[in-house]
């Protein structure tokens, strides 16, 4: 395995120490990436805490080996799966997670229980 994908659900455990954060090790986020989509969705929380934008950026990129750039084949991917996830009423951010998953034939991280039920080639790790 070369890298794991993180969604904002996952960060913002990470970055809270809330339940399920300890099943990221320092060597699973040894290897974590995560879409630059799903950084701005963490910032944009991060700032509604009450961060500064630059303190929330530098939060949200801190867990991460390397962030990873919305492509046009992640975008691309991320559209077409509204087909396919249609009815668990998965965002735009939750769509580039996976996208970028699918694209590395890596494993995601999320918080997202509904994440569970998708079969999409792509293996989820729901942490709570």
């Amino acid at each position: 395995m070369n890298s794991i994908v993180l969604d904002a659900s996952a960060l913002l455990a990470v970055l809270a120490d809330e339940p399920g954060a300890e099943k990221l090790t320092p060597e699973l986020l040894g290897m974590a990436t995560s879409s630059t989509v799903n950084l701005a969705e963490v910032q944009g929380k991060l700032l509604r805490r009450g961060m500064d934008p630059d303190e929330a950026w530098e939060a949200a990129l801190s867990p991460l080996r390397e962030p990873s750039p919305f492509t046009e084949e992640h975008a691309k991917l991320a559209g077409s799966l509204v087909l396919q996830t249609g009815m668990s009423g998965l965002s735009l951010g939750d769509r580039a997670c996976l996208a970028l998953g699918m694209t590395l034939h890596s494993p995601v991280y999320t918080t997202d229980r509904v994440w569970k039920n998708l079969k999409l080639g792509v293996r989820i790790h729901v942490l709570r």
